[in-house]
């Protein structure tokens, strides 16, 4: 379906008939994984509602396409920012990542993964939501109990509202990717969450764009059938966004001054 090679900086001028493209009137904004960065979300949120402002369509849509938390500094303030459809933007779809799953798995009962979800960001976010003495655990009921204490009610439900994947146009948006060769429809949520190097090395034409997160890459990466834009907000100080209207695709980035 999509036979064009996508550049790594880029996307070329749409030329082909068969480019993938969103529905007339429509703009999205995709966002990768913002892993607790507010200061990098709030600059993007703005960029949108200054384009909004500037040049507006008629349906705005914003993807975010999961992670909210963990890693990063301030957790509980970008998902306390997300509770809210930010200026500019009619359609707000809030995808589950990884590490929101893991989290829910945890308050839902799963107390044996309370070490690994603080090993691997849990522990930022905790601290975001004021409790970093529960960090320091030995009972993990005692701390689960501080967790739901210490997570406002409001955050649970944003985390348990969020979707499994969205389809807007000939775009595929989920957190991870999808398992090659398998109808949408059949896909396991794991897969979607999780999955790597089985989605990201396979070439095939999946029958619509995937835009995804979850695997970090110095810069937004390109390919003939998918496109990811996890660039490691958290450390790397680059949030980035992927902007769709009509067959057009451009990108917003945080980091040396936001640009296309």
């Amino acid at each position: 379906m999509f036979k064009k090679l996508f550049s790594r900086k880029a996307a070329p001028e749409p030329v082909a008939e068969d480019w993938p493209q969103v529905p007339p009137g429509t703009r999205v904004y995709a966002i990768g994984d913002v892993h607790g960065r507010l200061d990098l979300l709030d600059a993007l949120l703005a960029r949108i509602a200054d384009e909004s402002a500037r040049d507006p369509a008629e349906t705005v849509h914003l993807v975010m396409l999961g992670d909210l938390i963990d890693r990063g500094p301030q957790s509980a303030q970008v998902v306390e920012r997300l509770l809210t459809r930010p200026a500019g933007v009619d359609e707000m779809h809030l995808l589950m990542g990884n590490h929101e799953e893991a989290l829910l798995e945890i308050l839902d009962g799963a107390h044996s993964q309370l070490p690994g979800w603080i090993r691997y960001g849990g522990e930022q976010a905790l601290e975001s939501y004021g409790l970093e003495e529960a960090v320091i655990f030995g009972d993990r009921e005692a701390l689960v109990a501080k967790i739901h204490a210490g997570i406002p009610a409001s955050h649970v439900r944003l985390f348990r509202s969020m979707v499994d994947y969205v389809q807007i146009g000939d775009y595929l948006f989920v957190h991870a990717g999808i398992f090659p060769g398998r109808p949408l429809d059949q896909q396991q949520v794991h897969d979607l969450r999780w999955i790597r190097e089985q989605f990201l090395d396979d070439p095939r034409d999946h029958g619509v764009m995937v835009v995804h997160g979850h695997t970090i890459t110095p810069d937004v990466d390109c390919r003939v059938n998918r496109i990811g834009i996890d660039t490691g907000a958290y450390r790397s100080g680059m949030l980035s966004a992927l902007v769709l209207e009509g067959r057009a695709q451009r990108f917003l980035k945080t980091g040396e001054g936001i640009g296309a």
